[in-house]
């Protein structure tokens, strides 16, 4: 049974620092592009980042470039994602999601990604 488990969302103030956590099992995550996705109360569920399989390609929502990084840790079936500089308007429940697909490009469409059930983050200002 594949599972996928985030960590390390919580309240953060405005200007600080939160770094993301993504855990898979029942899945080798090394052949899978993997990403985070958000979703605010009241709002549609958008792509934040997502990160090639073996790293080299990763892209960002607009929103995000030059605050948040993702990364991988194919031996720890890990992935990561280092949030800076938050804003209040980066409050939202936080998704790991592993592209069913192998070897599917980057993509924000919902469908066919294995999903976690979610991380708070909340930046207060």
């Amino acid at each position: 049974q594949v599972q996928v488990v985030e960590s390390g969302g919580g309240l953060v103030q405005a200007g600080g620092s939160a770094k993301l956590s993504c855990t898979a099992s029942g899945l080798a995550i090394g052949h899978l592009t993997m990403g985070w996705f958000r979703q605010a109360p009241g709002k549609e569920r958008e792509g934040v980042s997502c990160i090639s399989r073996n790293g080299s390609t990763t892209i960002y929502t607009d929103s995000v470039k030059g605050r948040f990084t993702i990364s991988r840790d194919n031996a720890k079936n890990t992935l990561y994602l280092q949030m800076n500089s938050l804003e209040p308007e980066d409050t939202a429940m936080y998704y790991c999601a592993a592209y069913k697909v192998p070897f599917a490009p980057c993509a924000w469409g919902l469908r066919d990604k294995y999903w976690g059930q979610g991380t708070q983050v909340t930046v207060s200002s």
